[in-house]
């Protein structure tokens, strides 16, 4: 196979990666919290080993060498449960799972059979004390301030806590929407805490679909490419048997 089809094949794969990417973030676009997700190409140059130029030319492949992700908040919406919780800006909640301490901007929070604060996977909240909370059937009317503070009828329970990192890029993705990193988790001064409403997926559903007709319309063109290419490499065996 010639260098040009070869060239092609790498922009093809890279293009088959790609839309495996669009189609995630498109099938997350109602996932609470979900990050959207990109890919990053680079340009990688070889020798060619044919001509006899003194310089000999440089051929130009498509490399993917990463996925990153967009940790930019998305829109907040309101949903009017009590145990609805989201974060402005930035920040991460802390739960505890049996991996030790994991990171979340998934607030759908519930009560289980014991009346622990919990993640919709059954994962403790944890409080700046680095306790869970507790509530009893008595505990009426539950209220989360805008600083994280829980309290009811019967009074404060505590406040939940809320983190950042240094650099948001080395959070490494878990299942169930959580997070965990190497790094130290620094605790938010001032963390803006929304009662009542969630963080939806920041995918832009209109923006997502037109990369996927842009990416499926250079995918295709790469493979009228090499079909041709492979039409004119058997016409010309054909001529030179002849």
């Amino acid at each position: 196979m010639e260098s040009s089809a070869y060239i092609a094949l790498s922009r093809q794969g890279a293009l088959r990666r790609e839309m495996d990417v669009i189609a995630n973030n498109l099938a997350n676009m109602n996932t609470t919290a979900f990050k959207g997700e990109k890919m990053m190409f680079v340009e990688h140059l070889v020798k060619s080993k044919g001509g006899e130029n003194f310089i000999p030319a440089k051929l130009s492949f498509t490399r993917d060498v990463a996925q990153y992700r967009d940790m930019g908040a998305g829109p907040i919406k309101t949903t009017g449960n009590p145990l609805d919780v989201a974060i402005q800006r930035d920040g991460y909640f802390v739960v505890d799972t049996p991996g030790g301490e994991q990171f979340t901007r998934n607030g759908r929070l519930t009560l289980d059979n014991e009346g622990q604060m919990v993640t919709e996977h059954g994962y403790p909240v944890m409080s700046t004390a680095g306790t869970p909370f507790f509530l009893s059937p008595e505990d009426k009317n539950i209220h989360i301030a805008g600083d994280g503070t829980v309290s009811t009828s019967n009074g404060e329970l505590g406040k939940i806590r809320v983190v950042e990192f240094e650099d948001k890029q080395k959070l490494q993705k878990q299942a169930a929407g959580l997070w965990t990193s190497s790094q130290t988790p620094q605790d938010m001064a001032k963390p803006q805490v929304v009662q009542g409403a969630l963080e939806s997926s920041n995918v832009n559903a209109i923006t997502e679909l037109t990369k996927m007709i842009d990416v499926h319309r250079a995918y295709d063109s790469v493979k009228s490419f090499i079909e041709k290419e492979d039409q004119r490499q058997k016409k010309m065996i054909e001529q030179l048997a002849r």
